[in-house]
């Protein structure tokens, strides 16, 4: 079993910049591809950046030259550090842990994340 907890939304102001935090648990966190994903009211969900075991890292090109995930192994932890948020941004982002064998994915409960001045 591996728990998923974020942490570090709130309101911000466009042109701000935030911070998320992502703790999950298991012992061979370091193996785990983990993501970051959106949910806007009435909108799918979106991945909006993945890194691997590897830290190579990709982004949704909404985000791209703006967000930025990395990951403390030691920590368990991934992080996104969002810059330049626009109201666009607005939605609960959800963190996401592949690991290599069933279950697959786990999913956090959520943290909200308002763009708005």
């Amino acid at each position: 079993q591996v728990q998923v907890v974020e942490s570090g939304g709130g309101l911000v102001q466009p042109g701000g910049s935030l911070r998320l935090s992502c703790t999950a648990s298991g012992s061979t966190f370091r193996s785990y591809t983990m993501n970051w994903f959106r949910q806007a009211p009435g909108k799918e969900r979106e991945l909006v950046a993945t890194i691997t075991s590897s830290s190579t890292t990709h982004y949704s090109d909404s985000v791209k030259g703006r967000f930025t995930i990395s990951r403390d192994n030691a920590k368990n932890t991934v992080y996104l550090r969002m810059n330049s948020l626009k109201p666009e941004d607005t939605a609960v982002y959800y963190c996401n842990a592949q690991r290599l064998s069933a279950p697959y994915n786990y999913w956090g409960q959520g943290t909200q994340v308002t763009v708005s001045s």
